[in-house]
């Protein structure tokens, strides 16, 4: 998939589309120096990244609001979310490296983000309106870390893979919720799981 793809799919405006070309910019001259992401992925950074994270968009059923990222790595999806919609993001990631390359893309595109350079565990808890993750952890750990963010109303959104239905398995055996999986748009094996009223049996 080509920048012009991406737009193509994402019928995004010139002005997300120009800080997103900067991201991806930044993002392949930072992987020469630490390792972002996987370096076999970035020939195919505007699917394998950006319109995975995108999509997640559409299913927040919301344009504005607290969401909170848990173990963004090099900002998929948060800074996606953060350049191409009204909400305020917060990023949690323990690695210093990434998160100062996370504050550059957050200069260099004149997007606001809340940067937690630490544990999940060790962030004090507030209240947010989605919750995201992105390859973090089986969804059972997943929901430990980022319930202590959650309100009756917080949706949860979780990019996963084809091992999806096992780890909702897993996590019936400790938790109550409400599940939606949604087809990835840039993976055939991939899904958003949507969870709404999420709780500990």
């Amino acid at each position: 998939m080509s920048k012009s793809d991406f737009l193509a799919a994402t019928n995004v405006s010139r002005e997300t589309l120009e800080k997103l070309e900067i991201y991806a910019a930044l993002l392949e001259k930072w992987q020469k120096a630490i390792n972002l992401v996987s370096k076999s992925t970035i020939p195919s950074l505007w699917n394998r990244h950006m319109l995975d994270s995108f999509q997640i968009l559409k299913h927040a059923d919301a344009k504005s609001g607290t969401w909170i990222d848990l173990g963004s790595g090099a900002g998929f999806p948060a800074l996606v979310v953060a350049i191409a919609s009204e909400f305020h993001v917060h990023v949690v990631e323990s690695d210093m490296k990434k998160c100062l390359f996370m504050r550059e893309v957050s200069r260099e595109t004149s997007t606001p983000i809340t940067v937690h350079n630490s544990r999940i565990e060790a962030v004090e808890p507030f209240s947010a309106d989605i919750i995201s993750a992105r390859a973090l952890a089986p969804l059972d750990k997943l929901l430990g870390y980022a319930t202590p963010f959650a309100n009756e109303k917080t949706k949860f959104l979780f990019l996963k893979g084809q091992d999806v239905d096992g780890e909702l398995t897993n996590a019936a055996k400790c938790w109550n919720m409400v599940t939606t999986k949604h087809q990835s748009l840039s993976s055939n094996e991939g899904c958003i799981l949507k969870l709404m009223d999420v709780s500990r049996l």
